[in-house]
Parts: structure tokens; C-alpha cells; sequence
């Protein structure tokens, strides 16, 4: 691959008047790197100026198998022919094939499909209120579930609402009750938080909002024995860590760890449509009966479309195979920069998350800095960054992306 020479790189009229018309327009709630991107193609994306990037965010791991995916593309095209959207009024051709095979690779037998990651995961929750009510014998309106300090799990009202995170949380309230939060990565204080109303664990296998934190490998295990134990659901967030991402199908199978209820999207839409889903066992879906959920967009024939072809090439483990040697290359690369400007490195798979030094230079500063050298990343929490390239990612390509991290750092501590 031939890399374009981005050391320097000045905003160009065009770029400047489409940031100035997003940020007339578009609400503040992000805080995007200056760069307008037109057009990609595998892990590589282009901006209006016909500057080429290595996309090493893959939109937060919903770009798992590359913009542009071909088998994906076609799947899409072929369906817009057909029909898009019919509501859950009406069966379709496209959710049966879609729902069977997803909860086939899931080891499980129901799907409730959904639209967003956030939605996934309001619905396990409500899910796993109403299997405490009908199922477990919570008295009514009592039911608790436990949370994990440093958690994102979307900005909904009831999710912000058991978020620590200031700017997710503060000015939002009044807040969502009905949740306890104890330490990530502690299983005693998961035990000794349950009690006779606790319905739900809700875990994210590894952390990504927080800088890819990887809890102790008997964590997942130990919570995963106590909710058996103690009747309580243990419900898995792999929105972002599922699906290919850690070298596995899901981060949980790290560990040897199969929960309850899966809460799956990004990826599960390919990059091209909003797809998500609550993956479980008729025990406990079951409990959702007509009329008490449901979504206009959910198990539409377009999304189910393309998420069936995802889950087609997943279950071939390819994707999974190709993301756990990639990852292992990644991750020696990274660690060898511990001591030159890092100071620690966490991950799995094709995920990293990546302490810099704050002597050195804030999160931010370092992304800006990749930008100029054709690489795109991500801050998050001052000084870390994240790389989570498109699994698809090319092997010189990857060590490219290192090697330009390098560059900066080496920049920054000769500076």
C-alpha cells in the first residue's frame, strides 16, 4: 500500500465550509477531528480534498469488516431492490433466516431484534425486570440491577442515569433508580451487592469507553458462578467488544464465560445499517409477551438482511482468526513502546487501549498529531487513546499506523 504524506496539512476552503456548515447546523454533542471524509474502502477512508487515512476506529468496532464491505454492499443493493421496511406488523422473508441464524451463532434460542446499541440495551433491562417480576417473584416496582463503575452503555435517560461519567450524567436528571454500582473487575463486591430484589448483572466483558480496561481473567467467571447461585441474570454488553472485534466471536468466550442475555450491535449492521439485538434463552425472552415491546425499525427486512450475511461470515471464524493474530502483531508492536512515551498498553484482538504519558501530550493532541500523518484514531479520559482498525485491515498497514505512532511520540519527547 502506497501512503500519502500527511506531516503537514492545511484545512482546505472545502473542508473548512462543510465543519462550518455541520457546526451551524448539527448539534454540539461531539467534538469531531477536523477532517470531512467523502468515501472508504476496506480500512481506508479519503476526504473531500482526495487525502487518503487509515481508519483506526472502525466507527467504535461497527466497521468491523471495512467501509465497503463487497459481500455486504451486494446483500444491501440486492434487498433495496425488494422491499426495506414492512414494521413487526407484518412478517418478513428476511428476519426468520436472520433471528435463527444469529441466535444459532449466540448458542441461544431467541432474538429480540432492535435497532441501536442503546436500545439493546434498554431492553435487557427491561427483560430482566420482567423475568424478576414474573419469573423470579421480585415484588413489584423492587427490582435492582448491579452496574460497573466506569461503564457506557449509551446515553439514554435510564442508562445515564447509572453512568459516573460527568458528561453523560450531570444536568440530565432526575435519574432512573433501580441500580447499584460496585467496582469493575471485583466479584466479591458483585456478591455482596445482590440481594433478594437484584434481577440483573450488567457487565461489559472489557471496557471500551474507558480506555479498553480488561478485567482480571477469574472476574467474568466468578460473576458468571455467583448469578447462577444467587437466580440472577448476568447479562453481557459485546456492543462493541462482540462480533469478531477481540479475536473471538465474543469477548465472554475469552474466558470461557456464556451469560445469560447478549446485548449485540455496531457491527452486527456492517457499517451500513442500525442493527441490534438481545440475544437469549426462551427462559427469559420469553417473558416479553405482544404489545410490550416493540420498535418500527426493529427486524426491518433491510437490516436483517445485512445482519444475516454478518452473521454468515462469522460463523466461518475467519474474521475472529484474522483479528487474534492481527491483534497479537498489534500489541507486541504497542508494548514496545512502553517507556517511549507510553505508559501502559490494554486490549484484545484488534483493540487497544493506550495510556500516553500526560507529561507528554493529552489524548487529543496525539490524535490531532496521527490525523496529520494519515491516521485516525480516537481519545478518551485525557491522555489515552484507543485503535480498533477494521478487522479487514492489511498487516504492513497496521504496522504503518505503529510505526506513525512512534513518529509522534518521538516528536513530542524530542520537543
Amino acid at each position: 500500500m502506497t501512503h500519502t504524506n500527511h506531516d503537514v496539512i492545511n484545512v482546505s476552503t472545502r473542508t473548512a465550509a462543510a465543519i462550518h456548515e455541520e457546526d451551524e447546523h448539527a448539534a454540539h454533542n461531539y467534538h469531531p477531528l477536523p477532517v470531512v471524509v467523502e468515501s472508504g474502502d476496506g480500512a481506508w477512508v479519503t476526504d473531500v480534498d482526495g487525502r487518503r487515512y487509515l481508519d483506526c476506529l472502525a466507527a467504535y468496532s461497527a466497521v468491523n469488516f471495512g467501509h465497503g464491505n463487497p459481500r455486504l454492499v451486494d446483500v444491501a443493493r440486492a434487498q433495496l431492490d425488494r422491499i426495506t421496511l414492512t414494521s413487526r406488523a407484518f412478517h418478513n422473508d428476511r428476519l426468520g433466516p436472520f433471528v435463527a441464524e444469529l441466535a444459532a451463532l449466540c448458542g441461544k434460542d431467541m432474538v429480540l431484534p432492535m435497532n441501536t446499541g442503546a436500545e439493546a440495551v434498554e431492553s435487557g433491562i427491561k427483560i430482566a425486570r420482567a423475568w424478576g417480576y414474573r419469573v423470579k417473584g421480585v415484588a413489584k416496582d423492587r427490582a435492582n440491577v448491579i452496574v460497573m463503575a466506569g461503564n457506557f452503555h449509551g446515553r439514554t435517560t435510564t442508562i445515564i442515569s447509572f453512568s459516573d461519567d460527568p458528561d453523560a450524567h450531570a444536568d440530565f436528571g432526575p435519574y432512573t433508580p433501580g441500580f447499584h454500582t460496585v467496582p469493575y473487575g471485583d466479584a466479591a463486591a458483585v456478591e455482596a451487592a445482590i440481594d433478594e430484589n437484584t434481577v440483573a448483572v450488567l457487565v461489559e466483558p472489557i471496557q471500551g469507553e474507558a480506555g479498553i480496561l480488561v478485567p482480571p481473567a477469574d472476574f467474568l467467571p466468578e460473576v458468571r458462578r455467583i448469578t447462577r447461585e444467587r437466580n440472577v441474570l448476568l447479562i453481557a454488553d459485546e456492543i462493541q467488544s462482540g462480533l469478531g472485534r477481540v479475536g473471538a466471536t465474543f469477548a465472554c468466550d475469552l474466558v470461557g464465560v456464556v451469560p445469560d442475555l447478549y446485548l449485540l450491535g455496531k457491527a452486527l449492521g456492517g457499517g451500513i445499517v442500525p442493527v441490534s439485538a438481545v440475544v437469549g434463552d426462551r427462559d427469559v425472552l420469553g417473558v416479553i409477551r405482544p404489545g410490550q415491546h416493540g420498535s418500527t425499525f426493529g427486524g426491518n427486512p433491510l437490516a436483517a438482511a445485512v445482519g444475516l450475511e454478518v452473521v454468515r461470515m462469522l460463523a466461518s471464524g475467519e474474521p475472529q482468526e484474522r483479528a487474534r493474530v492481527l491483534g497479537a502483531r498489534l500489541h507486541d508492536r504497542l508494548e514496545a513502546l512502553i517507556g517511549r512515551g507510553v505508559v501502559a498498553v490494554r486490549g484484545a484482538g484488534l483493540w487497544a487501549g493506550i495510556d500516553i504519558d500526560p507529561r507528554l501530550a493529552t489524548g487529543r493532541e496525539v490524535c490531532e498529531a496521527l490525523m496529520r500523518r494519515g491516521v485516525l484514531a480516537k481519545d478518551t479520559h485525557g491522555s489515552t487513546i484507543r485503535l480498533a482498525p477494521p478487522i479487514v485491515v492489511e498487516p504492513d498497514d497496521l504496522d504503518w499506523a505503529v510505526d506513525q505512532l512512534a513518529a509522534v511520540l518521538d516528536e513530542l519527547r524530542a520537543a
